[in-house]
């Protein structure tokens, strides 16, 4: 018994110092490339291998996605209104209507209207049923045009205006011809029409 433990020690250490031996430092010119080169493979291997995968990634991503939204092009419809749409707020008293038949040296036949939105100027457009209103005695009226200076004319001369474009709209004789049917007209206290002020159209 003595004799088989003897052989184990014997044994173990043989092994202990071969292994001892196997690990020992080598200085021969092949082991120590590969000692200075493999770390540093090892290093350099995680730091640019994570990299460059995202890169290839974003590189294969569809052009679209996450793109930020461009601005919509020039022409394109929107909510805004385009071009002039209210009209410049009026004194007490004045208001834009709209002549129909029936104007008379003694009564305005009209419509009342509302603004829509124009190229170069608000424009007026007929609501509601006709209605009239008296001239008072003294009523006059201001003929516009773009090619001439504003014309003012007596009751009679503004009716007749006012019933020559409602029968040809479109005559464009003389230097005020016929507008688009905006006036805009001052009323007094009592209800009776005062003043009228055509407006020119080009």
């Amino acid at each position: 018994m003595p004799v088989s433990r003897r052989l184990l020690a014997t044994a173990l250490v043989a092994t202990a110092t071969l292994g001892l031996a196997a690990c020992g430092p080598d200085n021969s010119p092949d082991q120590s490339a590969k000692g200075t080169t493999a770390p540093t493979a090892a290093a350099t291997a995680p730091a640019t291998s994570p990299a460059a995968a995202p890169a290839s990634a974003s590189a294969s991503a569809p052009a679209t996605k996450g793109a930020a939204p461009t601005a919509a092009p020039a022409g394109s419809a929107s909510d805004e209104p385009e071009g002039f749409c209210t009209h410049a707020p009026l004194p007490a008293g004045q208001k834009w209507i709209y002549p129909v038949k029936g104007t008379s040296t003694t009564t305005l036949a009209y419509r009342d209207t509302k603004d829509a939105c124009g190229v170069n100027d608000v424009s007026f457009e007929p609501v509601g049923a006709d209605r009239t209103a008296a001239f008072a005695p003294t009523a006059k009226g201001h003929l516009s045009s773009v090619m001439a200076a504003p014309k003012d004319v007596d009751l009679a001369g503004v009716v007749k205006h006012i019933n020559e474009c409602l029968a040809s709209p479109h005559s464009e004789k003389g230097s005020y011809p016929c507008s688009a049917g905006d006036y805009k007209v001052a009323v007094d206290a009592s209800g009776k029409v005062t003043e009228l002020w055509e407006r020119a159209h080009s």
